[in-house]
């Protein structure tokens, strides 16, 4: 996907991009490929193939969810950004938190939005079983996202616990959601959340299956959960 075509393509979801977007966008994907060959950050590094497969489809996921409202995101393992930063890049007025385990793509990410000068970007070297249990961080947000981090039974322990009471958790998925979904029926119900919308679509070009499923949180998590590091996937609630 050339830019002009990534540009294109969003403009018919009804999201433009102004000059300076579109330079943001430029440069995060000059950064990536910079830092790529210090650290492990992606296995796509061809530019057509990072704005289709990194940014188009981190961005889908406003396609499905109104990114135009005041929002306080938190992006749990989002490795070199995905999905939240090309959000972000889109709707800059949204309040950004992203929490991942490894300290040095958390030094990426601080670098990237010194970069693109983006503001109200907080970043969280930890793991997200630690950090959602948190007093002043735990059920603080209004949207919770993923993108392709873990089964969506794993994955429900690791989100659902950030987002506030009437929030949603959002998770981006390939094609075994489905399955994932009725195998991760328990762990919603326990954690308090219950699907609300469920977007299947093909991303352009490629033509590969992805699916979009909104949680919302109706009721509080229990305190128990999530469990300690490593717990919820060595044990998943299925």
């Amino acid at each position: 996907m050339n830019t002009a075509l990534f540009k294109e393509k969003l403009a018919e979801r009804g999201i433009g991009l102004s000059d300076r977007q579109m330079e943001q966008f430029q440069i995060y994907y000059e950064t990536l490929v910079e830092w790529n060959e210090k650290m492990n950050l992606t296995a796509i590094t061809d530019k057509e193939e990072v704005y289709l497969k990194h940014f188009f489809d981190s961005i889908s996921a406003a396609f499905y969810f109104d990114f135009t409202k005041p929002l306080s995101i938190c992006d749990v393992g989002a490795g070199a950004g995905f999905p939240s930063i090309p959000i972000k890049i889109c709707f800059p007025h949204l309040k950004l938190s992203i929490v991942d385990s490894l300290n040095k793509r958390i030094s990426f990410l601080e670098h990237l939005a010194s970069e693109l000068e983006l503001e109200d970007s907080h970043f969280y070297h930890d793991r997200a079983e630690t950090f959602g249990q948190k007093a002043e961080i735990r059920e603080s947000f209004d949207l919770v996202t993923a993108r392709a981090v873990a089964r969506l039974s794993v994955l429900s322990e690791l989100c659902l616990p950030l987002a506030r009471k009437g929030g949603h958790f959002l998770a981006m998925k390939g094609s075994a959601l489905p399955e994932e979904l009725k195998n991760g029926e328990k762990a919603l119900k326990t954690l308090g959340g219950k699907v609300e919308d469920l977007h299947a679509f093909t991303l352009p070009l490629e033509e590969s299956e992805r699916y979009i499923v909104t949680i919302k949180k109706e009721s509080t998590t229990p305190k128990k959960y999530p469990r300690k590091p490593g717990t919820p996937n060595k044990s998943p609630l299925e």
